[in-house]
């Protein structure tokens, strides 16, 4: 969620000239008829509102890999089925073989007769050790038939619970990808609800809350360090300004659009560092560093549930998929609330003689430039299909 989530809103209504349907009276209650008291309630809500939207984003991002995980698993297991029915039939055929090689060879007379009424005794007696060995290579195949038979009912039973379990995914993506439709589905009808003086009002007054917060946070001396990147987490910062101005989408890896996960993951597999996808795992799994610490590259992650994430530039300011409607930009650390920062590469080395990378103009956040497209969310993002 962008710590500005309303400026392009209000900023492309009013310039248009439009005047949506005005709030209704349950919309915003007003009891101390403050206008202003109103107005910090319809950012409060807004801002639940997008929040909620982007955790369930989130959880379906999390079923999407185990289920890209469980696809991989089941095809592993019917390759793996495949082949032991395969040898499970090559040792039959060899059972069947040697089965009927040895009911050739039977005769009425035991083996010493045989010896005693041969007429080349030594003969008679390398015969009997050719039947020792048919008798010994048919024990061990049929011991080998007999694994190879438990092996392919083993797998057969994998298989089986791969796909179950590959089904119930499957049916679990769905539900929460309703869940996100429905989430971003209240926030378009929120919005909607507003005029365009509503709006500026509640950007405005966000705009207020974000500089307020990054204030108290350069003041804590937080973001007093100012250290360069890896040569990694260089190639990950450069990846991430590159997407600049491209659209947010719900559950999105790139290379046209990404949610906020999806542009941190994927600038860190470009820089040869692949990372969790999401943005709950990329805080549990990742080696958190204090925020006096930070280095460009490092992630960002906030809210108490870490439900979004933004991958730091430097100078206080991270860049992100704030939400959706919006596009990647440039924002202050303190855009959001800010529940930690986590290192992808603990090990690198800093970069000696390290040139940040130049913005293009409008890609900082306050700057109206660059984000005339941001708007409530979109039809494309209420019906994006699952993958």
């Amino acid at each position: 969620m962008s710590g500005m989530l309303l400026r392009l809103v209000c900023t492309a209504a009013v310039a248009a000239g439009t005047v949506l349907a005005p709030v209704p009276a349950t919309a915003a209650p007003d009891p101390a008829g403050s206008g202003e008291r109103s107005v910090a309630r319809l950012l409060t809500r807004l801002q639940t509102l997008y929040r909620e939207a982007e955790k369930a984003t989130e959880t379906y991002n999390a079923t999407e890999e185990r289920l890209t995980k469980q696809r991989a698993e089941t095809r592993r297991l019917d390759l793996a089925l495949a082949r032991a029915r395969t040898s499970l039939h090559d040792s039959r055929g060899a059972a069947g073989r040697l089965a009927r090689q040895q009911y050739q060879s039977l005769t009425v007379l035991s083996p010493y007769l045989r010896l005693l009424l041969a007429r080349d005794p030594q003969g008679a007696l390398d015969q009997g050790q050719v039947i020792d060995r048919l008798t010994r290579q048919r024990a061990t195949t049929v011991g080998r038939l007999t694994g190879e038979a438990e092996k392919a009912d083993a797998l057969a039973r994998r298989a089986r619970q791969a796909l179950d379990v590959q089904a119930r995914l499957t049916e679990r993506r769905g539900k929460e990808r309703d869940e996100v439709r429905r989430r971003l589905h209240d926030v378009e009808e929120l919005l909607a609800s507003l005029t365009a003086e509503e709006l500026a009002a509640l950007a405005e007054l966000e705009r207020a809350e974000v500089d307020e917060a990054q204030q108290e946070l350069v003041a804590s001396g937080a973001l007093s360090g100012s250290r360069p990147p890896t040569e990694a987490g260089e190639r990950a910062v450069r990846y991430a300004v590159e997407q600049l101005g491209k659209p947010y989408e719900w559950g999105a890896e790139g290379p046209g659009t990404y949610d906020c996960s999806g542009l941190t993951s994927q600038a860190w597999s470009e820089a040869g560092a692949p990372i969790p996808r999401t943005s709950q795992e990329q805080w549990a799994r990742l080696e958190r560093v204090p925020l006096r610490e930070l280095r460009p590259g490092d992630l960002v992650v906030y809210f108490p549930e870490a439900t979004h994430v933004a991958l730091y530039l430097g100078g206080g300011m991270v860049v992100q998929a704030p939400r959706p409607g919006a596009r990647i930009k440039v924002s202050p650390v303190a855009a959001n609330p800010v529940l930690g920062a986590v290192r992808p590469d603990p090990d690198g080395k800093p970069l000696r003689g390290y040139v940040p990378p130049e913005l293009p103009e409008g890609a900082t956040e306050g700057s109206d430039e660059g984000y005339a497209a941001a708007t409530a969310p979109t039809a494309a993002d209420r019906a994006r299909p699952p993958r």
